[in-house]
């Protein structure tokens, strides 16, 4: 649904993004990371058609972005960063005048508008002045006016910045809710964003794509194994024992502090025989967690140069 391959963007001698390849299928919702100034907007814009690459091509949706450009962006929503409001015209009136810029019949209009404002949750400010709803309404009506086309393709560049955590929440959900019917691709900083609501990443740094693919797929490229740190009221060789002899495919049993740590193979998952073996020896569990790295972990060794694609 989303296809580049070998985009390149320069200013002169400045390289914002190069050689840039990723895909993202359609239906999903994929996240575009990386530290500021790492071209994350600059590909967003040439996706959109706002702005053209020096070399390579892209696809959105089928069309080629340079040759097909019109095409593409009636199959596109896009939400830039700095959200294109007037706040001088109501809610209703902002997203009609969107809709005739984006050229939907005349016949289709109010059904458009009244799906954009039901989607994104705007039926109590539809007919507010923008300058007198809430960062949060202004937020879902700069997602509604990117949604007005019923694109299959949206695109949104930091979705929840300057939002409250309530705010953060409720647009969260709405992105999740664009799933299926929509492929998404978001910029964000906060990558416990992409945790709660994204697919997979594409994760670029200095321009050039670091690693793309889901969570899962990018924690195994680290570790042949997956497996958990389990804190049990006690740990010791018995535990370890235990563990070795009742949990066939376990790889690996160890102490490591106060703490066991058990590993297996990719494509297996212990940890509901692990749980039952404890409940049937009476062992306490005050803690499991994941072996695998967390996002945060995950994301600052691949920045920092331990994995590139």
């Amino acid at each position: 649904m989303i296809e580049t391959q070998q985009l390149t963007k320069r200013y002169g001698d400045l390289v914002a993004i190069q050689d840039l390849s990723f895909r993202v299928e359609e239906g999903r919702i994929w996240g575009l990371l990386g530290p500021n100034a790492a071209g994350k907007t600059t590909t967003m814009r040439i996706l959109t058609g706002y702005l053209p690459a020096t070399a390579g091509r892209a696809s959105v949706a089928g069309y080629d972005v340079f040759e097909q450009a019109e095409a593409v962006k009636q199959s596109i929503g896009y939400l830039p960063e700095t959200v294109p409001l007037y706040p001088e015209m109501t809610v209703e009136s902002y997203l009609g005048f969107v809709a005739e810029i984006k050229r939907v019949p005349a016949s289709r209009k109010k059904a458009a508008i009244d799906r954009a404002v039901q989607i994104a949750g705007l039926q109590s400010v539809r007919k507010r002045l923008i300058r007198n709803i809430s960062r949060g309404f202004k937020q879902r009506t700069g997602i509604a006016q990117a949604l007005i086309h019923n694109p299959r393709v949206v695109i949104l560049d930091e979705p929840t910045i300057g939002l409250d955590p309530a705010q953060i929440k409720e647009i969260r959900d709405l992105i999740k809710s664009l799933k299926g019917e929509h492929t998404v691709m978001l910029s964000t900083h906060i990558l416990a964003e992409v945790k709660e609501v994204c697919d997979g990443v594409v994760i670029i740094n200095e321009g050039r794509l670091m690693a793309s693919g889901s969570l899962e797929e990018l924690a195994r490229s680290y570790s042949q194994n997956d497996g958990v740190y389990l804190k049990l009221d006690r740990a010791d060789g018995e535990i370890l024992g235990l563990f070795r002899q009742q949990l066939p495919g376990l790889k690996t049993a160890a102490v490591e502090g106060t703490e066991i740590r058990l590993e297996w193979p990719w494509g297996q998952d212990l940890r509901t025989r692990v749980l039952k073996l404890c409940l049937e020896r009476n062992l306490e569990i005050k803690e499991m967690r994941s072996l695998a790295m967390n996002i945060e972990e995950l994301y600052l060794r691949i920045v920092s140069g331990g994995m590139e694609q």
